[in-house]
């Protein structure tokens, strides 16, 4: 088939690269001027991957919109809306679109999907495509499972068979609104993750499951089923995200932790934020959310702001393990 990802960056590139490896016909967008579209212009590659010969790279983005028939998105969260503005402008109506990235917009709490459909794409032209794994890891044969979530069955596993392969396995989600919620809360709790790597590494264990408790009981508040926290778009992402040293939100936390400041894009940054905004609307306790939200925006040190919110954790009043 004909792809177009739009977005070059890290995760961007891999993407074009694993789909062309599929026997795609694969386009990769870039905005002319981005370091990452003028480093692969110039060399042929980033620090992740070669740009595949049969890949067209452009800056061009009608000659990439318009000669897809599937849209790969794989951008910064926070500039999706904007991003979509532009898109709209060619002819989409026929086009899927695949949201390869993990965020909640922070002025709206807004799902990415939810953006997309109000810029005027159907939501059975949606799908959404997270989970674990890691492009270093990927680039040198280590496959992981991950999941593609549609409203939309048809094309659920329509992209399932096609993109499918011995170094991904594919799941089929099955509740939307919890897929995306989790892939994005699993970064808040990347940062926590970090944080405790400097801290107090034995509460890594206590965070795994507080954490999912958390965004589970976000998640059924909202309308989704809570089962999704402990699915691969949240849960089990948390070994890519909680302890590999290539978790761009696990080394925010630690170098935050270090009264240090990590220049890489940590999404979880943003996305604690909009959970934030989301456990105010639906009336939920997101403890760690919240703690991870000050260390990451209130003023001070913050390698001494890092102790005083793990302390206010263990001094909140005594709850049931499972309470709801």
């Amino acid at each position: 088939m004909n792809i177009s990802v739009l977005g070059c960056g890290r995760w961007g590139s891999f993407i074009a690269w694993y789909l062309t490896q599929r026997g795609n016909r694969v386009t990769s967008w870039g905005r002319a001027g981005d370091a990452s579209y003028e480093i692969l212009r110039m060399t042929g590659r980033n620090e992740y991957v070669a740009l595949d010969e049969r890949i067209t790279l452009t800056s061009d983005l009608e000659q990439a919109v318009t000669s897809a028939e599937i849209i790969v998105i794989a951008i910064s969260a926070q500039g999706l809306r904007e991003f979509m503005q532009r898109v709209i402008q060619y002819h989409v109506s026929e086009k899927a679109f695949v949201l390869c990235m993990k965020g909640i917009e922070t002025g709206t709490g807004k799902r990415l999907s939810e953006i997309l459909v109000e810029s005027g794409i159907s939501p059975d032209k949606i799908a959404v495509w997270v989970g674990p794994g890691h492009i270093q890891s990927f680039v040198q044969g280590i496959p992981n499972c991950m999941v593609i979530d549609s409203e939309n069955q048809a094309l659920k596993v329509e992209l399932v068979e096609r993109f499918k392969s011995d170094l991904i396995r594919f799941y089929y989600g099955n509740d939307l609104l919890g897929t995306e919620i989790g892939a994005a809360a699993k970064n808040v709790m990347g940062i926590a993750a970090g944080v405790l790597d400097v801290v107090c590494v034995p509460l890594k264990g206590p965070l795994m499951s507080r954490g999912a408790r958390e965004v589970a009981r976000l998640i059924k508040a909202m309308g989704g089923n809570e089962l999704s926290a402990y699915g691969l778009a949240h849960l089990g992402d948390y070994e890519t995200t909680l302890f590999s040293r290539y978790s761009h939100n696990r080394m925010y936390g630690e170098m935050l932790a270090k009264g240090m400041r990590f220049e890489k894009l940590a999404e979880g940054v943003a996305t604690s934020k909009a959970m934030k905004l989301l456990g105010e609307k639906y009336g939920v306790e997101l403890p760690i959310t919240e703690a991870v939200y000050n260390v990451c925006y209130k003023e001070g040190d913050d390698a001494e702001l890092c102790k005083q919110e793990i302390a206010k954790l263990f001094q909140r009043s005594t709850k049931a393990e499972m309470y709801e």
